[in-house]
């Protein structure tokens, strides 16, 4: 779905759009942790708010997919992305919407935030991805903003520990996915992978249920619109607008562009939540934002020379 760096030149009018795709599904995404505490001021739990989310975005992706005529991949593939869905997307995500417990939403997405980093440590650690200076120095620069952000952020230690928990979980997500996804559409890797994770949080609710502690939902029709808006719009309306983004931009600018959502996230929990955004947390956002900028512009450029070489290497 993405696009070679030696395609055909894009219309300005697709970049527009594009544009305005991705900033769509980060202004989505960037939402779901404001719906969340709504959602759980209303008296949800995760459990209650995770089951109902996977649940709701996996049966509109079935029919978005029906609609489209896309077609599962074979069953051996299916189970692949259904153990990544079960396992790494169900572990990232709790860690995420336990974190908004105990920690401001501002914060919890600015440490989530801190996924390119770990991604690339762990492409260098596990596929002998190179690690040039520039590399290096956005590392550390986004390192620096963590340190300013955790410390100029209000959360209790276990808020901060999950916050960090889903980063590193969703980059072990990505770096496993790289290789799982390889030739599945978008579309169907993410409907595996919501299915899957519904059927886990079904399960635990079950299982809770069991023992005593059902999972709790919204109390009043507030919640429940949180918790909608949760699947549809910071879910599935988010992934779509971003798959489509990234059909007329590209990976490398799709990912800048998505340095929106931290900031959204930061935005309405001032405005809604009434979140104090003191200086040191605000430097330390930029830090990481900066930092993952440049490590999505490393990419870029990487990608534009690779294609220059095997551009020369067919004329020779």
């Amino acid at each position: 779905m993405t696009r070679s760096p030696l395609a055909a030149p894009v219309a300005p009018g697709d970049k527009r759009a594009g544009v305005l795709l991705i900033a769509v599904s980060a202004s989505a995404f960037g939402a779901m942790a404001i719906f969340a505490r709504f959602a759980y001021a209303s008296g949800a739990d995760v459990y209650g708010l995770l089951a109902v989310r996977f649940s709701l975005a996996a049966v509109a992706l079935v029919a978005v997919m029906r609609a489209r005529g896309i077609r599962l991949p074979p069953r051996r593939r299916v189970l692949a992305l259904a153990a990544m869905g079960g396992i790494g997307y169900v572990g990232q995500s709790f860690c995420f919407f336990s974190a908004l417990n105990h920690a401001q939403a501002s914060l919890v997405a600015l440490l989530l935030y801190l996924y390119p980093l770990f991604v690339t440590l762990l492409a260098a650690v596990f596929l002998q991805e190179r690690l040039t200076a520039a590399t290096v120095s956005a590392l550390l620069l986004c390192s620096a903003g963590a340190g300013l952000t955790v410390g100029g952020g209000q959360g209790s230690a276990l808020g901060i520990g999950l916050g960090l928990a889903a980063a590193l979980i969703y980059s072990a997500y990505i770096v496993v996915g790289a290789r799982l996804t390889a030739g599945v559409p978008p579309l169907a890797t993410t409907t595996v992978v919501c299915a899957a994770a519904a059927l886990v949080y079904g399960a635990a609710g079950l299982l809770r249920a069991a023992a005593g502690v059902p999972p709790r939902f919204p109390g009043d029709l507030g919640g429940w619109l949180a918790l909608l808006a949760i699947a549809l719009l910071s879910t599935v309306l988010a992934i779509l607008t971003f798959f489509a983004g990234l059909q007329r931009l590209g990976a490398a600018r799709a990912s800048m562009l998505s340095t929106l959502e931290p900031v959204v996230t930061v935005v309405l929990a001032a405005l809604l939540l009434g979140e104090q955004v003191g200086w040191t947390q605000a430097l330390g956002g930029t830090l990481i934002l900066v930092g993952v900028l440049w490590l999505a512009r490393r990419g870029q450029a990487e990608g534009v020379q690779g294609g220059r070489r095997a551009a020369s290497n067919q004329q020779n």
